[in-house]
């Protein structure tokens, strides 16, 4: 990647109550200890890395048999020697491994964006600040950060039932917005004007998640990669882990270029270990920033971490 892509973002965080008290706050301290780059970018990059013609638009995949014949939207089949399921979360290959469906975490995100925040949204970006911000009560909460080009990121989290949601047309932005809004009644306007003023359509974010132990057998010629094979609640690893997965996998076909099934049990003894140990983590993350103790355990966190940093 280049500095055009992979761009140091300020790791200033800052916690926040309902009311906008800013409770505790790291300031950026000019390290490039994790570097971001946006997803598209990274896209972009892995679909220019590819001989033309290597990945085909428009195949929606409707079927897989247990022989690898798939069939897609348009009618088309193909049969496959080597099937790799990357189609995420509602995985149609995940069903020729394992007869596990993901299941609701309890939590949706409503994502939306803010554009020229200093200019258009000074009361939001004030309260944003330089990075990444939360703000917090056990269930419920707002996670921002800064992107590029001055734009907020936002996430309204609520702890509501999947029919709450149905309730709302989501492509009725203007409407959406006001009913996400009125679950934050009495927040801070600088809180709750990151979704009532949002430059973008809000989008619902459903949580699923796949147990964290989830397994299979193995079964000749096929595997998973990402979501499909461990989708679990958002801890801030999921696409790096989903990109690993598909490097290691890579790697072990590639020594075994003979032996594919030598090559994909490999890979999953190393995966499964792998996913479990980030799925725990995953939902300690959560429980730390939404449990009964919300917003007092990320502030012990950082406290913590900056009592670490502090010289002797």
């Amino acid at each position: 990647m280049t500095a055009r892509t992979v761009r140091p973002p300020s790791p200033a965080v800052r916690v926040l109550d309902q009311h906008g008290t800013v409770l505790a706050e790291v300031p950026d301290d000019g390290s490039m200890t994790r570097p971001e780059a946006l997803r598209g970018d990274i896209r972009r990059i892995l679909l220019e890395s590819l001989p033309a013609g290597t990945v085909r638009w428009g195949k929606k995949l409707v079927g897989v048999t247990p022989g690898r014949e798939l069939t897609f939207a348009d009618g088309s089949t193909v049969a496959a020697e080597l099937l790799v399921g990357a189609d995420g979360t509602w995985s149609r290959v995940r069903a020729l491994l394992s007869d596990e469906k993901p299941s609701c975490a309890g939590l949706s995100y409503v994502d939306t964006y803010l554009h020229d925040v200093d200019e258009r949204h000074p009361e939001a970006a004030a309260a944003v600040g330089e990075g990444a911000m939360y703000a917090l009560v056990p269930g419920q909460g707002f996670l921002a950060h800064r992107e590029a080009g001055r734009v907020i990121h936002t996430y309204a989290v609520l702890s509501r039932p999947a029919e709450w949601f149905a309730g709302i047309d989501f492509a009725d932005g203007p409407a959406t917005r006001q009913r996400i809004a009125a679950e934050f009644a009495g927040w801070a306007p600088g809180l709750v004007s990151l979704i009532t003023d949002g430059d973008t359509v809000p989008i619902l974010r459903s949580i699923y998640r796949l147990p964290d132990r989830h397994r299979w057998e193995r079964t000749p010629g096929v595997t998973l990669v990402g979501d499909a094979a461990h989708v679990t609640v958002p801890g801030g690893e999921g696409a790096n882990i989903a990109m690993l997965d598909g490097a290691k996998l890579g790697q072990v076909i590639a020594a075994h270029p003979d032996d594919p099934e030598t090559a994909l049990a490999a890979y999953e003894e190393v995966m499964f270990r792998r996913a479990e140990v980030e799925a725990v983590a995953a939902h300690e993350t959560i429980e730390l920033i939404f449990g009964a103790g919300a917003p007092h355990g990320l502030i012990d966190l950082f406290n913590g971490a900056k009592a670490e940093d502090a010289p002797a």
